[in-house]
């Protein structure tokens, strides 16, 4: 009975920010304090709300791009503005203010070498996995096809073709260099990237995007086992 109990005691921890910076359009990069004895995989998320008066139970998810090894949090977060969101509210935040941090939950994990494919804001778990698989020196043989509408908008680029090379792939709907023409994730581009036997797919993003993207891989008859989605 006491263990029942302890399953459902709600844990927090107030954390300071320590940084907060933008990293691309309506995109904030934002550094925390870590509660020591505090873990998690990459690929997984937490809930957290602002510690301030009326907004201390707001709770939403957020998944973490640092890797377990930092002595800090860090969290890479699309703000919605327009609508007084939670984003919203965070992206007035800065160095010093707090917030708080819940429960580890799981939702992406690595299983095997294959394909990311993210939508914008998406690719936030799979900043975590490649940067871990980076010091793991398990980047061979991953693809990371990366959606969004204009340059401005991808988030860490230069990172990600780091880690990458060609083996980053932009796909840009609306881009603004001269000469470049737009794309989107189409099913002759995924099938490009499909003929790995036994690759993994990785899908994250916007519900609609994730829902084409898997209508896509099941016309390409990618088996369901080989299809890794967020599991929250």
């Amino acid at each position: 009975m006491i263990l029942k109990l302890l399953d459902h005691i709600k844990v927090e921890h107030i954390v300071k920010i320590l940084n907060v910076e933008p990293v691309a359009r309506n995109v904030k990069r934002f550094i925390l304090e870590k509660p020591v004895g505090y873990s998690f995989v990459a690929g997984q998320a937490t809930d957290i709300s602002i510690n301030q008066p009326g907004l201390t139970e707001e709770l939403r998810p957020f998944t973490f791009t640092c890797t377990n090894d930092k002595e800090y949090l860090e969290f890479i977060i699309k703000i919605y503005k327009g609508h007084e969101g939670i984003t919203e509210k965070l992206s007035v935040l800065t160095t010093g203010d707090e917030l708080i941090i819940h429960d580890v939950f799981g939702t992406i994990h690595f299983i095997g070498p294959g394909v990311f494919i993210a939508g914008g804001a998406g690719i936030t778990p799979f900043i975590a996995i490649l940067r871990q698989l980076k010091l793991d020196g398990a980047l061979a043989g991953n693809t990371l096809l990366f959606a969004n509408y204009a340059e401005e908008d991808i988030i860490l680029r230069a990172e990600l073709k780091y880690m990458l090379g060609d083996q980053y792939v932009d796909i840009l709907k609306t881009p603004t260099k001269p000469g470049a023409i737009g794309a989107v994730i189409n099913l002759d581009l995924l099938r490009n990237y499909s003929t790995q036997k036994n690759a993994y797919y990785y899908v994250c993003g916007p519900d609609p995007f994730i829902l084409a993207v898997l209508e896509m891989l099941e016309t390409l008859n990618i088996d369901k086992a080989f299809i890794v989605l967020e599991a929250y």
